[in-house]
């Protein structure tokens, strides 16, 4: 069943999203060469609990971290550890907060030092392919318009979308129906209605659209090791224009702070 949000939801909704948009904004000033991406674990899990929230994913059907930290050719759901990042990786955050019994959820990719100019490229088209999904995530078009949006416009550039993960609705639960493809045809599908909040989230790869899951029951990997990028957004579909609820404004922000070279395209 897809549960709708009212407007008091989505207020409870924009709250958690504001914690999940420092926390990020937290952790993006922190990314440089040198440091672990457990460090990166502690900064955001300290910053959602004194801001009064929880992470979503700590604890999660048993996942034992509160970021998402996903390296390089990782899709989605790396483990935070020992990793020590350096010039030329990429490095995906995904991060949640439930915050007054709601979740939001979003993920960025960070490029870190020096990244080779096609990398940086495909960054930038996944990203720019979040905000074509959700422009088309308005009430009376098809869940279909959005996935098609955002296949077509990384196709379009040479790059592969990741089928076997998508996004998906969100409130009281991390995951709620309806799920989300990052893929498919204009005019079919979920007929949105006003009030649902959902996390559109692309995956995509710089090589082939294949994916493994690594032994650990978790990591997501693509087959040919080729780089993948992965941004996210929680918004709520509304009549003429989708509302976003995260933001990834600190997020700029701090990149502008540390002189990164990247991320300075669309202020939200």
């Amino acid at each position: 069943m897809i549960l709708y949000k009212t407007e008091e939801e989505i207020e409870l909704i924009r709250a958690s999203a504001d914690v999940l948009a420092r926390a990020h904004g937290e952790v993006a000033g922190m990314i440089r060469e040198g440091i672990t991406t457990a460090e990166l674990d502690k900064r955001a899990e300290e910053f959602i609990r004194d801001h009064g929230g929880v992470p979503s994913f700590k604890g999660y059907n048993g996942f034992k971290y509160s970021l998402c930290i996903s390296p390089n050719a990782v899709v989605v759901h790396g483990f935070p550890g020992n990793h020590v990042l350096k010039s030329g990786d990429i490095v995906s955050v995904d991060a949640g907060v439930k915050l007054n019994g709601y979740h939001s959820d979003s993920a960025y990719t960070y490029p870190v030092g020096e990244v080779k100019p096609e990398v940086l490229a495909l960054l930038e088209a996944t990203k720019q392919s979040l905000y074509e999904g959700i422009e088309q995530a308005v009430a009376g078009n098809r869940m279909g318009d959005v996935g098609y949006a955002i296949q077509s416009y990384v196709e379009k550039r040479g790059y592969s979308v990741v089928r076997e993960l998508v996004g998906h609705g969100i409130g009281k639960s991390l995951h709620e129906k309806p799920e989300v493809p990052n893929y498919g045809k204009r005019g079919s599908g979920l007929k949105l209605q006003s009030g649902l909040v959902m996390a559109i989230e692309p995956m995509v790869n710089l090589g082939t659209k294949a994916v493994v899951q690594e032994q650990d029951g978790w990591t997501i990997r693509t087959k040919d090791r080729q780089p993948s990028a992965h941004f996210e957004h929680t918004v709520v579909v509304r009549q003429n224009k989708a509302e976003i609820l995260t933001s990834f404004a600190h997020i700029e922000k701090a990149l502008q702070q540390t002189s990164q070279p990247y991320g300075q395209t669309v202020i939200d």
